[in-house]
């Protein structure tokens, strides 16, 4: 386990599952929403990919899911992310796979 970063988009953005379907996008959403009180403000929805944008700790950031990349987390200014902006979207990113880590632990245990 170990979180993959990529910063083509000139922001940091956080690989959640690079091989993740919509069950594990909504899977995400959810804890998002139930474990850090967090409501998305606008989402988008498109063939091949969806944005859902929230703001987590004053920071504004989107939660994409694509059918080709999988899901990921990254400010949504992207190239006009500040340093402070990246470093939230790895802290939650972060969060966000100890918890995905912990219910796939509870499934296997049960």
């Amino acid at each position: 386990m170990g979180l993959t970063l990529r910063t083509t988009l000139g922001c940091t953005e956080a690989i959640i599952a690079d091989d993740g379907g919509l069950k594990r996008f909504y899977q995400v959403a959810d804890i998002l929403n139930s474990d850090f009180r967090i409501h998305f403000t606008h989402k988008e929805d498109d063939f091949d990919a969806i944005d859902w944008e929230f703001k987590y700790k004053g920071h504004q950031m989107t939660l994409h899911y694509s059918i080709y990349n999988g899901i990921s987390l990254f400010p949504t200014k992207t190239r006009d992310a500040l340093n402070k902006d990246n470093k939230a979207v790895v802290d939650l990113a972060n969060q966000i796979e100890n918890k995905l880590f912990n219910i796939e632990n509870r499934r296997n245990i049960a």
